[in-house]
């Protein structure tokens, strides 16, 4: 069922589209050296078959799970070879290129740079982290997306009504809702959908002159088919970065929507545990601390319940967490002090500070000035310093931690503007 003209090339028609420069490019026998970057199954392979198609020229391909630079080499040798014979060009296609080394990598550059071929990679992986940069600044990337259902829909029937590449000697009736769960089930994938349908084929009964694929055989089929999820890699990031996102933007819905994709997917349910509970300190912070213990408590429940109740435990944190008060305050107070430890270095620790166990360090002045609190009024020390005078400015004290008007926060802010009171007033008696 590959296509074998842009015209049968199902999807990608924000590349391929009459009026795009890429459709253009590849029409008119001229293209450049580029990287598909997208999800299995969305026509990388044969897009590059077309270039050399539309371009006249020799289609070597490669593939870096496989190869190594002896086979590199060997590429390099065909083309030159077949360039010399024939006056013609050939475009090496290397699939899953971010599994070469860098080494490997670099072993096509010379080859790009004096026109020996047109490369074109392949990979499902992010080519920014993947791929070295000298490659890159060689070939053009191009993201290629999902199909999308109504696309998935016509390919299904040209492989129900093709004789030649398809099924249609087999005559195959199948319902329009069953067609649909085919489509649900592929999620963007041609590759698989054709794969589903050849199994729900090979199940088909015969009614005497057709072959009927009923709901029981899609039921059948569908079942153990699982939505996209690469641990470690882009769809990974992507979908644990939207579960982080709707959390941190107090939408339960969406929490728990990208929650269940990734489990649905196979995903640890306690990689979202573990999220929910940085979550709990980086958006939450003290706006509402039991947000932590929440989602320890969650993290807790799912070891001793295990998945089926302990996935409702990780949920139940998950919503509650979205919907909690939210402040960065203490993130951006560590950061903060962070930032100002390095930029600042190594200060002295203020003498009323220093510990002072020996009788040396005690006529050095150590701790001789500090004020114990508990034995203040309020069990506050007014107008002491807990930072290096280096970091006071204009006699006011850094402040990295700055409450947020939410939560526990406001209380939070309320104390803190009471105690720089009682400093204030220390200050001027």
């Amino acid at each position: 069922m590959r296509p074998t003209t842009l015209d049968n090339y199902f999807g990608q028609s924000h590349l391929l589209a009459a009026d795009k420069p890429l459709r253009i490019a590849l029409q008119s026998g001229h293209p450049h050296s580029m990287i598909f970057w997208g999800p299995p199954g969305v026509g990388k392979t044969t897009l590059a078959r077309l270039i050399a198609h539309y371009a006249d020229a020799q289609f070597i391909s490669i593939s870096a799970v496989l190869s190594g630079v002896k086979e590199i080499r060997q590429a390099v040798t065909e083309a030159k070879q077949h360039r010399q014979i024939y006056q013609q060009s050939t475009i090496l296609f290397v699939d899953e290129v971010h599994r070469f080394n860098k080494s490997q990598q670099d072993a096509f550059l010379p080859y790009i740079e004096d026109g020996t071929f047109i490369f074109v990679g392949a990979t499902t992986e992010n080519p920014s982290f993947e791929l070295n940069n000298a490659l890159l600044s060689r070939a053009r990337v191009y993201l290629l997306k999902n199909l999308g259902e109504d696309e998935l829909l016509d390919l299904l029937n040209l492989a129900l009504a093709d004789k030649k590449c398809g099924l249609g000697e087999l005559k195959l009736l199948i319902a329009k809702e069953d067609k649909q769960h085919l489509v649900i089930a592929a999620d963007g994938d041609a590759r698989k959908l054709l794969n589903l349908l050849e199994i729900a084929a090979d199940l088909a009964e015969s009614n005497g002159v057709n072959q009927l694929i009923n709901t029981e055989v899609i039921t059948q089929v569908v079942s153990n088919s699982s939505r996209r999820f690469d641990k470690g890699g882009d769809i990974f990031y992507d979908q644990i970065s939207a579960f982080h996102k709707s959390v941190r933007g107090s939408s339960p819905d969406g929490a728990l929507y990208w929650m269940s994709r990734m489990i649905e997917a196979g995903c640890d349910p306690l990689t979202i545990a573990r999220r929910l509970l940085a979550i709990a300190s980086e958006d939450i912070g003290n706006a509402d601390p039991r947000a932590m213990q929440v989602a320890l408590n969650a993290w807790d429940a799912f070891e001793r319940l295990g998945a089926a109740e302990g996935n409702r435990a990780i949920a139940q944190a998950a919503v509650y967490c979205a919907l909690a008060p939210k402040s960065n305050a203490v993130y951006t107070a560590f950061k903060a002090a962070m930032a100002c430890v390095k930029e600042s270095g190594s200060l002295e620790v203020p003498e009323h500070l220093r510990n002072a166990p020996t009788q040396l360090m005690q006529s050095l002045g150590y701790g001789e000035e500090y004020r114990y609190s508990h034995d203040e009024s309020e069990a506050y020390s007014a107008g002491q310093s807990y930072l290096p005078p280096e970091l006071a400015t204009s006699n006011a004290q850094v402040e990295f931690y700055q409450p947020q008007p939410r939560g526990l926060e406001i209380k939070l802010k309320t104390k803190l503007e009471y105690l720089k009171s009682l400093d204030l007033a220390a200050k001027n008696n």
